[in-house]
């Protein structure tokens, strides 16, 4: 992965998720043969979310993105689960900074009530 659009994505992720929360800790988790790095994890009062990379895309789960509001329609992904939600990301998308910025404050909004 290292060296494409989906590792500097993975960063440019992070970059606003920590803008968005600069206290938030990032851990990897989930390690595994087929994944020895692991999934980015953020928390802050509980889990934030998730960021996975995939062989065509970028996905950012939150956690318990369900119960968000979400007025700029960033979530595209798992709009049918219970608790979660997430967005994904393809090569060529370009992603409403503030929006996401947002959501994550809203996550930690939600962890901490």
């Amino acid at each position: 992965m290292a060296g494409d659009w989906r590792a500097s994505r993975v960063d440019d992720l992070r970059a606003l998720i920590l803008e968005a929360e600069p206290d938030a800790t990032e851990e990897a988790k989930w390690k595994k043969a087929s994944n020895p790095d692991g999934v980015p994890t953020f928390s802050l009062d509980g889990l934030i979310c998730t960021i996975e990379t995939y062989k065509d895309k970028v996905k950012v789960t939150f956690a318990r993105g369900a119960s968000l509001d979400d007025p700029s329609g960033i979530f595209n992904a798992s709009l049918d689960a219970g608790t979660r939600r997430a967005v994904d990301i393809v090569e060529g998308d370009e992603l409403d900074e503030a929006a996401f910025v947002a959501l994550v404050r809203e996550a930690v909004s939600a962890n901490r009530a």
